[in-house]
């Protein structure tokens, strides 16, 4: 990526799933706009969309495009989230950098995103809720795959929309991921999540109100096949 993206292993990972050749990328929440700088250095895209809610992140991606002489293949769009783009202006979206619930209100926001353009999303967290809206709207991951940054695991998700209907899923799927079966960050990615759903359920174990220890229940239903598909990843992998 031309060392735009060095020590960034995130927006590498993202980038890395770009397909070459793309018409045009458009990247919501730009910021610095690293990520279409970086692809319109190494050719892999015609052109680039920056959009951004806030003109201090759009001015710091102008800077950028302006420093690698690339201004004028990119974009600049000030707007909340996919409300500056029409369908078919980009073959390519991604939505990095923020919760899966906003990623999902973005989405909803501009149905029109799930038919047609390729989506990059990656999620800092709630990745449960987004994978199970996505499913419901039947949108299928071409690809699922984790990336540590830090101390940290995220999931980067490319999807395309079927057309065919809700996909079918389990709660396990949707809180451990899909396709993840040889990624080498998957035993760890379970781990944290497993945490997570222990500290959930932890905190049910005195509710009285039965939708809450519904709650629970299904929680350690959760954990106990998400235990079962770490083992088995444990073992296939000499963990």
């Amino acid at each position: 990526m031309g060392g735009i993206l060095e020590r960034k292993p995130r927006l590498q990972a993202i980038a890395g799933l770009a397909p070459r050749g793309s018409r045009c990328l458009a990247d919501i929440g730009t910021d610095h706009g690293y990520i279409p700088v970086a692809l319109l250095r190494i050719k892999k895209i015609d052109r680039a969309i920056a959009v951004d809610i806030s003109e201090g992140p759009l001015a710091r991606a102008r800077r950028t495009a302006e420093r690698y002489g690339l201004e004028e293949r990119v974009d600049f769009r000030l707007g909340d989230g996919l409300s500056v783009l029409a369908p078919g202006d980009a073959d390519v979206i991604v939505i990095a950098g923020m919760g899966g619930d906003t990623i999902v209100d973005i989405l909803s926001a501009a149905p029109w995103s799930l038919y047609g353009p390729l989506l990059l999303l990656q999620p800092m967290s709630r990745a449960e809720a987004l994978r199970k809206w996505l499913w419901k709207r039947g949108a299928r991951l071409c690809s699922e795959q984790l990336v540590q940054e830090r101390r940290a695991l995220y999931p980067i998700l490319k999807v395309r929309s079927s057309g065919m209907g809700p996909v079918p899923y389990t709660e396990a799927d949707a809180w451990g991921g899909m396709l993840l079966e040889n990624d080498p960050l998957w035993g760890k990615y379970l781990e944290t999540v497993i945490l997570r759903l222990r500290r959930a359920a932890s905190g049910l174990e005195r509710a009285k109100d039965p939708a809450l220890a519904a709650r629970q229940k299904r929680f350690l239903k959760v954990i106990e096949e998400l235990e079962k598909r770490k083992g088995a990843w444990s073992r296939a992998n000499g963990r």
